[in-house]
């Protein structure tokens, strides 16, 4: 992350809680994500990342607290000035989330006709260009079904940017796939953040790819109903003192709580 500053704030989330049917998932959870930075949530299972990912694009509203994205208060916005911040943000869900009917080159267009006026030709040379940007210029006229799971990744991402979003959201990029088809996934999504300047939110749990993508993290914890660490992942697995924070990051088990009665 090159050039960012403190001031670069592109999105706020301020002591923001999510409670359902009066159980509460996580409560003041605060943190900045800045221009240009690949900010990673991340957490154990059931820890609320995916919920925390919804609500700050506005899909839960929050028990408590805010967000706001590139200045603009989402918490509370309806009408056409949602629908106009909304544009301005791009996802990716964890299945890619493709529509099985459409080539892969007419999956990127559904943004560009549902939300402008541009001409089918113009159309079709942003899908190209969107689809060479993740490296899927030869598959632009396959469907969904006649690709790996890698490729339908990188199709999702490509759609997420088709209106050239400054901030794009990532739900578990890397669930499903292999080792190898992951770290590329992982180095695609660094060369865009470099590149384009783009805003990378990204929600995974694993480690590999935190490391290798992420320039700050949150890690939320389900027993603490929020966050228990921020800052560098790298520098979190080596000096971070809490113990859910260590044992994630380097891969070892909690210890079991005895029985009642069989302490030392």
């Amino acid at each position: 992350m090159s050039g960012t500053t403190e001031t670069e704030v592109v999105i706020r989330v301020q002591d923001l809680a999510m409670r359902f049917d009066g159980r509460t998932i996580f409560e003041h959870v605060t943190f900045d994500v800045r221009r240009g930075e690949v900010f990673v949530i991340l957490g154990g299972s059931g820890c609320g990342k995916s919920t925390l990912l919804k609500a700050m694009i506005g899909l839960f509203e929050p028990a408590e607290g805010r967000v706001t994205l590139l200045d603009e208060e989402m918490t509370g916005l309806a009408g056409a000035e949602r629908r106009a911040l909304l544009r301005r943000i791009g996802v990716m869900w964890q299945s890619g989330a493709l529509f099985g009917s459409a080539s892969l080159a007419e999956n990127i267009e559904v943004p560009l006709e549902e939300h402008t006026d541009l001409p089918a030709e113009a159309r079709a040379m942003i899908a190209r260009v969107k689809l060479g940007l993740v490296g899927l210029a030869d598959a632009a006229q396959r469907l969904p079904a006649e690709i790996s799971g890698g490729m339908a990744k990188r199709a999702g991402i490509a759609r997420a940017m088709a209106l050239d979003p400054p901030i794009l959201f990532l739900d578990e990029p890397s669930a499903g796939l292999d080792p190898i088809t992951s770290a590329g996934l992982d180095a695609l999504i660094k060369d865009l953040a470099r590149s384009l300047g783009t805003t990378f939110v990204v929600v995974t749990h694993e480690l590999q790819s935190i490391l290798a993508i992420g320039d700050r993290c949150v890690m939320l914890d389900k027993e603490a109903k929020g966050v228990i660490a921020e800052g560098d992942p790298r520098v979190l697995r080596e000096h971070s003192e809490h113990p859910i924070v260590r044992a994630f990051f380097r891969r070892q088990a909690m210890p079991t709580p005895a029985p009642a009665g069989q302490g030392a």
